[in-house]
């Protein structure tokens, strides 16, 4: 028993790092993406966007698979004390890795217009330009992250992850305002804007290399023979194949859909490039938020795998259904009011964060993907339960389907004159809902009868629909006595305004910010005694979690 509690600590640990880092690193992309929507125009921002879709293909391709490959390979090397080996694994993969960056930043560096081209909107061309040389810095730079994570120590992750967000915040905001006084073209301040991101993954780079370079030297010399190339790159690439085929699949989709949108909406309703560009803004402002719940995720799958892997491992299959149940129920219970919030807050919090864009039309965007959210998480979570079942096919196989209907689905609604771009919600919908029951069917069908869907469901989605509804009636109290106010300073007693239109719209945004607020609050103090009065969430639900059972005493949870 004392010789596991090291593995179990060191784990926990790691997720801890790791969560604390995509704390960090989203609040500092919320920095980033709020006032670089508002100075980038819609269509300066559907450019941002169009590049970074392809980027983040190349960087799927190029890095998918091989980090995970390259850390498993490591840690069984440094679990056997071979030292050699686990040098020549990562010289090895590190090359790996430069070929393929050196390929991606070819594609982006000598071919930016024909990509721009590809996708629909030739203003992009500048932005992917500038992006080129981050697709080459972050290839050795996973390559290094693996190697760290093979030795369990995640540290260099999460500070190197931080430093790309601060590089992409605080260079690419300055970069953004002076191309954007500087050029006439608006397509250069997305460029500008996404220059910090080259400059962050540069930056990052070098930060891991320092720490590889301290501790290559202090690893112990060792006469293990290290097996030959041919065979290391075979499992290498035997691991790392299937992972990045199974990543490619949705970063692919998106392109595609991307470039059905752009198309159908200059072909099939004879919109201007202009025009198409802007209302793609508006919709990427309302993905940038949606896809915040799903982030957090990310440390709930790594922390799942590990447990349901040991348990099938000693054939505890029923333990292992029980830990897939509790894992989904945290999943749930995080996952639905999150996207209950986005669904009910919509307008409100697209008017709050970016004033400047179609406020109705964002806000119904952002209303339609906050029901699409509850269904990533549950994919993500689902995907991860099944890949440690070892059904590893079965995760793909639902994605493709659920990927094909979004772009059938895109097509016909988008070239709609009734539903237009709101076609690109209505399918991201369809798509993800579609992978997450399909993924829970399967689960349900092959894992013991012990996993209850009842459990998971039916107390988290009655205290989310009772949050949502008291985050609707406080924001709507709030707003209509703020539209009062308003109406009191326009037209005084001697019918005069009291306020300019600075002052007006100051106090506006002010009430906004007043009665979002407010209704957050509300919602987060109803949400929490709806779980905890009815047993919703329990020990074994909070100790998936890094310091969860400190939070169940905390909580008082049994």
């Amino acid at each position: 028993m004392s010789a596991s509690t090291p593995k179990k600590n060191s784990f926990f640990g790691g997720a801890a790092i790791l969560t604390a880092s995509v704390i960090v690193v989203k609040l500092i992309g919320a920095l980033y993406k709020v006032p670089l929507g508002n100075i980038l125009t819609d269509a300066a921002f559907a450019d941002f966007n169009t590049a970074y879709d392809i980027y983040s293909l190349l960087i799927i391709i190029s890095t998918g698979g091989l980090p995970v490959a390259l850390s498993k390979m490591v840690s069984e090397a440094n679990a056997l004390g071979r030292v050699n080996q686990v040098k020549k694994v990562f010289t090895l993969a590190l090359a790996a890795f430069c070929v393929l960056g050196t390929i991606s930043f070819c594609i982006m560096a000598f071919l930016p217009q024909q990509l721009a081209d590809l996708m629909q909107d030739s203003h992009a061309a500048y932005s992917i330009l500038a992006l080129a040389p981050a697709v080459f810095f972050i290839c050795p730079m996973s390559a290094m992250r693996g190697y760290f994570q093979g030795h369990a120590q995640m540290t260099p992750t999460a500070v190197s992850q931080v430093i790309e967000a601060l590089c992409k915040l605080v260079i690419g905001l300055a970069l953004a305002s002076a191309f954007k006084t500087s050029f006439e073209d608006e397509a250069m301040a997305a460029a500008g804007a996404i220059l910090g991101v080259s400059v962050g993954c540069l930056l990052g780079a070098v930060y891991m290399y320092v720490c590889y370079r301290r501790h290559s030297r202090s690893q112990p010399r060792s006469n293990d023979e290290p097996e030959d190339s041919k065979a290391i790159l075979t499992t290498l690439a035997a691991l790392a194949i299937p992972i990045t085929l199974s990543s490619s699949v949705i970063a692919l989709t998106n392109i595609l859909d991307n470039a059905i949108l752009m198309g159908r909406l200059q072909d099939a309703l004879g919109l201007s490039l202009n025009e198409a560009r802007t209302l793609k803004g508006v919709y990427n402002k309302a993905l940038t938020l949606y896809n915040l719940p799903a982030s957090f995720m990310v440390p709930l799958t790594a922390s799942v795998i590990p447990h349901v892997s040991a348990a099938l491992k000693v054939k505890r299959r029923r333990q292992a259904a029980q830990i897939s149940e509790t894992t989904l129920r945290t999943t749930a219970l995080l996952a639905i009011p999150a996207g209950v919030g986005l669904f009910v807050l919509g307008e409100p919090i697209i008017r709050l964060l970016y004033a400047s864009t179609d406020v109705e039309l964002g806000g119904w965007m952002l209303s339609v993907l906050g029901a699409a959210s509850i269904a990533v998480c549950f994919m993500l979570v689902s995907n991860s339960i099944l890949q440690a079942h070892r059904m590893v096919a079965l995760p793909m196989t639902t994605t493709v389907i659920g990927c094909a209907m979004k772009l059938a689905v895109g097509y016909v609604l988008i070239g709609s004159e009734e539903i237009g771009i709101r076609g690109g919600p209505i399918s991201t919908v369809v798509c993800f809902w579609l992978i997450a029951l399909l993924d829970l069917f399967i689960i349900k069908r092959t894992l013991p009868r012990s996993l209850s869907m009842a459990r998971v469901f039916v107390k988290p989605v009655g205290a989310a629909a009772a949050m949502g509804a008291a985050a609707w009636a406080v924001n709507g109290l709030c707003y209509q006595l703020l539209v009062k106010l308003n109406l009191f300073l326009e037209l005084g007693e001697d019918e005069k305004p009291l306020l300019d239109a600075a002052g007006n719209a100051l106090l506006s945004r002010t009430g906004t910010a007043l009665s979002v607020a407010a209704a957050i609050g509300v919602a987060v103090v109803v949400y929490f005694a709806l779980i905890l009065v009815t047993r919703a969430i329990s020990k074994e639900d909070l100790a998936l979690l890094p310091k969860g059972d400190k939070i169940a005493r905390i909580l008082r949870v049994e």
